[in-house]
């Protein structure tokens, strides 16, 4: 350990801060995309009619049977045949992480749906709210304050999957990480910097989960 050298690491910094911005972006529109198209696919597997919600049921379990880095790869070679143009890899990362982690999402929200009590459904329905008006105002407020710890630790997870658009040649933060490490020869240097930033931002975005669900058990 006495022989690391670890000023390469620290000449490399900005280099490095801009492939970790790219990761909170792409984790932070990622988990909003998934959450609000998860949280829509889960009203339609409770709500819509039955071959309707079976379709969104083999959408869910569909896509959590495939390794993501498969749905990274065929989206980044999917989507320009379908829009006849090239989107980026950025735009094709979004677009995997979304619809992937929307089926994880998908079930969290389902079960905060069916931890609430039917008699408010039914007492939104009797005062005249529509559907979707009781959805909106009074089952998905209460469902997602419920299932925010869980939502939010999945979103741990999203964060740490994303080092797995080097496939596709983003430029994220763990491909910053070998670009320079393979640059400048200091493979070990490198890597465990990179081990300790995603020890640093997941354990401490861990213990903010605690503490919230801490409070909210004894609010």
């Amino acid at each position: 350990m006495r022989n690391l050298d670890w000023s390469a690491v620290v000449h490399a910094l900005p280099f490095l801060w801009q492939g970790l911005q790219t990761s909170f972006v792409l984790v932070a529109l990622a988990m909003a995309g998934g959450i609000l198209l998860g949280t829509m696919i889960a009203v339609v597997r409770l709500s819509a009619p039955r071959p309707v919600a079976a379709l969104a049921a083999g959408y869910v379990n569909g896509l959590r049977s495939i390794p993501l880095i498969m749905v990274i790869f065929w989206f980044y070679l999917l989507v320009p045949l379908f829009i006849g143009r090239p989107v980026g890899a950025f735009t094709s990362a979004l677009i995997a992480f979304t619809l992937f982690e929307a089926a994880y999402y998908a079930e969290i929200m389902r079960a905060g749906i069916n931890g609430i009590s039917r008699g408010q459904m039914a007492a939104a329905l009797a005062i005249g709210m529509t559907g979707m008006q009781a959805y909106r105002y009074v089952v998905l407020p209460q469902a997602l304050r419920r299932m925010a710890p869980i939502l939010l630790t999945q979103s741990i997870a999203l964060f740490q999957d994303s080092s797995l658009v080097y496939v596709i040649g983003l430029h994220d933060f763990m491909t910053s990480i070998g670009i320079v490490a393979n640059r400048e020869a200091r493979l070990i240097e490198f890597y465990l910097f990179a081990a300790l930033v995603y020890f640093a931002i997941c354990f401490s975005a861990s213990r903010a989960v605690k503490r919230l669900q801490h409070r909210m058990l004894t609010a």
